[in-house]
């Protein structure tokens, strides 16, 4: 790949990581543009995997010891997303990432009806503990988001957030802050996953990969600064473009 391609993936990919830490959703950005870019399919989902660890990683740094991470369910959350993510990433090998075009616009739109809707979730610490019947369904979404994180993981952190907002009841910092904590393991199996199957690109991957990593240290940085009541206007406005965007792709022909 050229020299002047690759300084353009890092300088797209710099820039997708510092938004996303807030609003997820990086690889409805990045697979695109290295399919652009001439880069095969399977190999762009693996090597953009490789990528997100190191972005997650990098995320994850600013809110440590900061007291927003959920560390009462994490191994729950870890231990079901890891589960999930296994799942997804041995999917990539026998379906194609086009098959599921739909999902993620739809998901999108549903998650910004819903939050039209409950204004006030993560804006305020919520009294009182969500409910039984919350927690399970906050449970199972994060094995069934796992199982797409690991299979392509655009808009994975997007609806995680969503479903860590509605129904653990955390804020938007709390949310972004255990996502991106999350993200890390499912990112992390998914490439062990990728790796032995040899699809990833490590030349690549370290490249855009560390590019990856100061942007999520950034975007840490600056979703500490921000309210709650920013980080929820930065989000669904980065959802509704998106969501329209993904849904507009879904309606042209093969």
């Amino acid at each position: 790949m050229p020299l002047l391609q690759i300084l353009l993936l890092i300088v797209i990919f710099l820039g997708a990581s510092i938004i996303s830490v807030i609003s997820g959703s990086t690889s409805l950005i990045t697979v695109p543009t290295m399919l652009v870019f001439g880069v095969e399919p399977h190999t762009a989902i693996a090597t953009n995997m490789f990528g997100l660890t190191l972005m997650s990683l990098g995320g994850t740094l600013p809110f440590i010891g900061k007291g927003v991470i959920d560390t009462q369910r994490l191994p729950w959350l870890v231990g079901l997303t890891l589960v999930g993510s296994i799942v997804g990433a041995l999917l990539v090998l026998v379906i194609p990432a086009r098959s599921i075009q739909w999902i993620i616009p739809i998901a999108m739109a549903v998650v910004a009806i819903l939050s039209l809707i409950k204004r006030d979730a993560g804006l305020v610490p919520a009294a009182g503990e969500p409910s039984q019947l919350a927690v399970f369904w906050g449970y199972a979404a994060t094995l069934i988001l796992g199982v797409y994180g690991g299979f392509f993981s655009g808009g994975y952190v997007t609806l995680l957030t969503a479903a860590y907002v509605i129904l653990f009841r955390m804020t938007f910092i709390q949310a972004i802050a255990t996502t991106k904590l999350i993200n890390i393991f499912s990112s992390m199996i998914a490439t062990f996953i990728f790796a032995n199957q040899g699809i990833v690109n490590y030349e690549l991957g370290w490249l855009l990969g560390l590019a990856m990593f100061v942007g999520g240290v950034i975007g840490g940085r600056l979703s500490l600064k921000l309210s709650n009541l920013w980080l929820q206007r930065i989000y669904l406005t980065v959802i509704a473009i998106l969501a329209a965007v993904t849904l507009r792709k879904a309606q042209q022909p093969s």
